[in-house]
């Protein structure tokens, strides 16, 4: 059985987000060769919105679940979730190229496509500006499209590296601890560590990743929880199975003893535009600093 085949829709959108899957690596830039851009299948929310912000979104064809923005990018067939994709799905629209993100899969489905002749872009993830500048200039290389990107990479750079800008205005003994918390199972939290997409959001709106001691994302147990002593509370809005609401939050017994509980400091924010470490980045790192300091 597909090992993702029990998972639900939000299930899947939001781990698509976070990064918890296993990845295969992209090729280099340099290896990087034009393709044939006439009907592409779009994969991974970055991807997308780059590839619609190029001014080639009259060429994407198919796009996966993730890809919901812009809304015409989600009125596209959709060929399932970007780490659990139909190789029926894709193939039915007949693609000339594929773009995704690094991360893709499953690699069935990669086998099942690449024995049919259909040239696979794999483009690198990452999770600061120098991450988005080279999604975008990948992207814009693949689809002989290089001065439009270069353009586009340096307006998105600049925009992300003012709102960063702003938020380091705060003062070092200001910076909130922020808890990003994914679901709670069984009582017990899944929050985010380094090296995540929730991290680097964190860092670049002038906050503190409360569990930045761990790699990826884990479950806290409720020691844990008040080590990390979190000023606020960060979750994304439809999350999936597992999201807790604000009465559930509040009322796990460690989160009540925090400041954030204290305080019910609970931010609710939409993941592709929080996680999604794409164009939009700089709206959300000003909505999430607003959202912690305020004007």
């Amino acid at each position: 059985m597909n090992r993702f085949a029990s998972l639900s829709r939000r299930t899947l959108v939001a781990l698509s987000l976070l990064g918890t899957f296993g990845v295969l690596s992209p090729a280099s830039a340099d290896e990087i060769k034009p393709v044939d851009a006439s009907r592409i299948v779009s994969v991974g929310t970055s991807v997308t919105e780059i590839i619609f912000d190029l001014g080639l979104g009259d060429k994407v064809v198919a796009r996966d679940a993730t890809s919901t923005f812009p809304e015409a990018a989600a009125r596209l067939p959709d060929v399932g979730y970007v780490r659990a994709l139909s190789p029926e799905g894709v193939l039915s629209v007949n693609p000339s190229a594929i773009v995704m993100l690094e991360g893709a899969g499953p690699k069935s489905t990669l086998d099942v496509l690449a024995n049919a002749s259909v040239p696979i872009v794999t483009i690198p993830e990452g999770y600061d500006t120098q991450a988005i500048v080279t999604k975008i200039r990948t992207i814009g290389k693949a689809l002989d499209a290089e001065a439009r990107a270069d353009e586009l990479a340096a307006r998105v750079a600049a925009d992300i590296e003012a709102a960063h800008a702003d938020a380091e205005k705060v003062a070092a003994d200001k910076r909130k601890r922020v808890l990003f918390v994914l679901a709670i199972q069984n009582g017990k939290i899944m929050a985010a560590g380094q090296h995540t997409a929730a991290d680097g959001i964190l860092k670049l709106a002038g906050a503190i990743n409360a569990t930045g001691d761990f790699h990826g994302y884990k479950q806290l147990n409720d020691e844990a929880i008040l080590a990390a002593n979190p000023d606020a509370i960060l979750l994304m809005i439809n999350g999936g199975p597992g999201q807790p609401t604000d009465d559930q939050l509040l009322g796990h017994p460690a989160v009540a003893l925090t400041p954030a509980g204290k305080d019910k400091a609970l931010i609710r924010m939409n993941g592709q535009t929080l996680l999604g470490f794409g164009p939009r980045t700089a709206e959300a790192v000003r909505e999430l600093s607003k959202s912690l300091y305020g004007e």
